[in-house]
């Protein structure tokens, strides 16, 4: 028996080119015996295509909006539906469905509503799991709830901000020292992410990261390693997390040139530790999947500063799943293909 899963990417986001990269890994790696694939993709501008050119590459150059074979079409909310709508009223039924889709408008809890509204099993976290992890200020509550170690921070909002842009720039230095890491609260892939060494580029980071949020978290700078895990599971059930990663960014920070762009980075898969600090940075990184209430996967990035402790930075609920991404990269490691991965998580989506 073939289930018919489908395949969404791209999306209304500033991740829109990560997220086309990764669909066409996806893609390369899903069991087509198994599965019939049916690919809908979302431009920037939000429109949704039903692609059937079925040429993987096309995705990440962006030839696939130009197909000529494309269809406008939606995943109907009506359950009596149970996957894609075209206009003519015509309708293709999906059984499961793999939201190859990061930021906003696709990790935020926003596809997951329409997907539980479609009564539609999807691969991933559910509405409420996306919309806390992916942002950042909600998820310190959790963290520190679960008194877990992170970095120390502060929340400015944009509109305090411009009455006052000087002065809050002077208060994030008083508060934490310099330099400061300056990120968007509800964005990923290190966009709008700033590195400042003065107050004058806290001010102007601030400034660069409000175009991407009107939230924002100024965190102090961690001086260590930068360690990441991939995690598969049930936070309700059992969970399973993979070998420990480590990266090694050839700019000064793993900004998103870094991840994508420059072939200096480096990936050392295991992490260049020892096992006891892998052993705790699995366990930290299972208690921050289970408090969250995550399910099917999720890459938890953590530091592993130079006097030993782990210090947790940040989860991601729809990890980088590139050709160069660290979430199948850690779980080859540990023993599960990639092949083997997207199965088990659809298995896994079907199971919830």
């Amino acid at each position: 028996m073939q289930y018919k899963l489908c395949v969404l990417f791209g999306g209304a986001s500033t991740e829109h080119e990560v997220s086309c990269r990764s669909a066409e890994s996806v893609l390369n790696h899903i069991d087509c015996e198994k599965y019939d694939v049916a690919t809908v993709g979302i431009t920037r501008e939000g429109r949704w295509l039903r692609y059937q050119g079925g040429d993987p590459a096309a995705i990440r150059s962006g030839a696939w909006e130009r197909d000529p074979g494309n269809r406008p079409c939606c995943i109907s909310p009506d359950t009596s539906v149970h996957g894609i709508l075209y206009p003519d009223g015509s309708t293709e039924r999906i059984d499961v469905v793999f939201p190859v889709l990061h930021g906003k408008n696709g990790e935020d809890g926003t596809m997951q509503g329409l997907l539980e509204l479609a009564g539609i099993p999807y691969v991933g976290c559910g509405v409420a799991a996306s919309a806390n992890t992916m942002d950042k200020v909600i998820t310190k509550l959790f963290a520190d709830r679960e008194q877990i170690l992170q970095a120390n921070h502060m929340v400015a909002h944009q509109r305090k901000f411009e009455k006052d842009p000087d002065g809050m720039a002077a208060e994030a230095v008083e508060k934490l020292g310099l330099p400061i890491f300056v990120k968007p609260a509800r964005t990923g892939s290190s966009i709008g992410v700033g590195k400042a060494k003065t107050v004058e580029d806290v001010r102007r980071c601030m400034e660069e990261a409000f175009r991407f949020d009107r939230k924002l978290v100024l965190e102090e700078c961690v001086n260590g390693q930068e360690i990441e895990v991939a995690v598969f599971g049930d936070a309700d059930g059992e969970v399973l997390t993979s070998c420990v990663g480590e990266i090694a960014p050839a700019q000064e920070f793993y900004t998103y040139s870094a991840k994508y762009d420059d072939e200096g980075s480096k990936l050392f898969i295991p992490a260049r530790i020892s096992t006891e600090a892998s052993d705790c940075v699995r366990r930290t990184a299972e208690r921050i999947f289970r408090a969250m209430s995550c399910f099917g996967l999720s890459r938890v990035d953590f530091f592993l500063r130079t006097d030993g402790a782990v210090v947790f930075n940040e989860i991601n609920t729809i990890p980088g799943f590139t050709s160069i991404s660290m979430y199948p990269q850690l779980f080859e490691a540990s023993g599960i293909p990639y092949p083997e991965l997207i199965d088990r998580l659809v298995m896994l989506a079907f199971a919830r």
